[in-house]
């Protein structure tokens, strides 16, 4: 498929000004205009001057770090979501602790819901200095505070070069030949130029979050960070309620012209993002999904299968990979920009985790992306509708290895992701709420939904009607919990003392809007 570039930005695109327009805005160039909308909407401006990598896999991302990390001399930041306490998590964690005891500054992060097995993996690196933390562990002041989640994977090193994924450090990552496990599908970049500084402001803001703020020294100035290429990108660190990454996905959704290509591990999208691909595809946009055919999370497959008739009839194409998992969180639009990151296409991360991607408009990194994802593409099956309008797999042409056949030599991926499963909520709230108002129309690939929370409505009713306290007594529990946090937290305020972590927002950059029209 040829993919010619577009004269400018993949943001810029034809707006209608109103008569009552500052004329400073009227006056501006399209292009000029539609940055200050992309900022906004990701609430990150610009950044020039940077040189970006694609990595692909553990095989070509776990190399990189390790010797970025191994090369340190000044500063380590560290976060992941997931350190799992195996060959890979201890390998990673000795390196951590070699470069704690050679005097460098180590910071670390690691989230307790996706770690909370490995966190003594982290004693000797403690002992040798190093400054580890625990995003969000159990609080009793926080009844609910687990739904909130420290899912970015970042890694920042002198200043100087940074890198962005999806992949955690865990062993599924690498795979098991003995086991018919293939490593896992997932993608990264590695950056260096002045982008590394947002990287650096971006991890300050967790760090604060789980105790006193990192030492500003380790903080690289934005204005002493050398140009180290030509790629104009955004840093994108969203936080639980911002939803930057959710607002910038609409805007491209809205904005794209001929191609939008997505990758995601656990599709669960709202209704908003749903009819705005929708929108997209009958515009003439040629919108691609490509989702794992086994998730290593099984009950969030039917969720994300409920979606795919609004999109399929629409005009978008699916596909689901045929291997062990795919954990890639990857867009590419219009042969110009890209999107590379932490950040699933579900509410929990859009809305309640801290995640972290970049966008990268650039015509020649799009393209390394896109033939990426036509190679992906050869390792999957498309879905289709069927005349009897069921979501069925495209039948195997010119001799492609079926998902079934290609799966008997393969295992599934094995569970343990945790901390997703509150993303389907969304879907199977929809679906129920529609089932019971009737405000849209059904279709039959959310039967399976239905009859499975048919099933655990049918479940609960049944326990409380025979064992009424099995479900009073956890509800009452909750309720007490809950209003003694809450009495606490009042107390809290009217003695003119704060209450969970610090409001203070180190900016990502000094460029949001200075080479953008002022405001009248």
């Amino acid at each position: 498929m040829q993919r010619a570039a577009l004269p400018g930005p993949c943001c810029a695109f034809a707006l209608t000004t109103p008569p009552a327009e500052s004329p400073r805005i009227a006056n501006a160039p399209f292009s000029e205009i539609a940055e200050r909308a992309f900022a906004r909407a990701a609430g990150a401006g610009a950044l020039d001057g940077n040189a970006v990598r694609l990595l692909r896999d553990a095989a070509e991302n776990y190399p990189a770090w390790k010797n970025a990390i191994a090369r340190a001399q000044q500063s380590i930041l560290f976060e992941c979501y997931i350190v799992e306490d195996d060959a890979i998590g201890r390998e990673f964690a000795a390196l951590l602790t070699e470069r704690a005891r050679a005097g460098v500054s180590v910071s670390i992060i690691v989230d307790w819901l996706g770690s909370c097995r490995a966190l003594s993996l982290w004693h000797e690196a403690r002992a040798a200095g190093a400054d580890v933390r625990v995003f969000n562990s159990p609080r009793l002041s926080s009844p609910l505070g687990w739904l909130s989640r420290d899912h970015r994977k970042t890694i920042v090193v002198d200043g100087e070069v940074g890198f962005v994924s999806g992949l955690c450090i865990s062993e599924r990552w690498q795979g098991n030949a003995r086991r018919r496990l293939e490593p896992w599908r997932d993608t990264g970049i590695e950056i260096r130029g002045p982008a590394t500084g947002a990287l650096e402001r971006a991890f300050a803001q967790v760090f604060a979050t789980c105790g006193p703020p990192l030492d500003a020294s380790l903080l690289t100035p934005q204005a002493t960070i050398p140009p180290a290429g030509d790629m104009h990108l955004h840093v994108i660190a969203n936080e639980p309620d911002l939803a930057g990454t959710f607002r910038m996905d609409l805007v491209i959704a809205s904005i794209a012209r001929r191609e939008l290509w997505l990758t995601d591990a656990y599709f669960v999208a709202t209704s908003a993002y749903v009819q705005a691909l929708r929108a997209a595809a009958r515009d003439g946009v040629d919108v691609r999904l490509l989702v794992p055919g086994a998730s290593d999370i099984p009950a969030l497959s039917p969720l994300s299968r409920a979606q795919y008739r609004p999109l399929l009839e629409a005009g978008v194409r699916v596909f689901e990979w045929n291997g062990t998992m795919l954990h890639a969180k990857t867009a590419v639009a219009d042969g110009r920009w890209s999107r590379v990151g932490s950040t699933n296409l579900n509410l929990a991360s859009w809305m309640s985790n801290y995640e972290l991607d970049v966008a990268i408009e650039d015509a020649g990194f799009a393209v390394q992306m896109a033939d990426q994802y036509e190679a992906d593409l050869e390792r999957a099956t498309e879905i289709v509708l069927t005349r009897r309008n069921r979501v069925r797999p495209a039948p195997v042409v010119n001799g492609t290895m079926s998902a079934r056949e290609l799966r008997q030599g393969l295992r599934r991926a094995r569970s343990g992701s945790a901390g997703r499963a509150a993303a389907g909520a969304v879907s199977v709230g929809s679906a129920l709420g529609a089932a019971l108002t009737d405000r849209r129309a059904l279709g039959p690939a959310e039967a399976g939904l239905l009859f499975l929370m048919a099933s655990v409505a049918i479940g609960v009713g049944v326990v409380a009607a025979i064992w009424p306290r099995v479900l009073a007594w956890p509800i009452a529990l909750l309720a007490i919990w809950s209003g003694i946090a809450w009495a606490g937290k009042g107390v809290a305020l009217r003695h003119g003392r704060a209450t969970g972590p610090p409001d203070e927002r180190l900016p990502l950059d000094g460029v949001v809007d200075e080479d953008l029209p002022p405001q009248p």
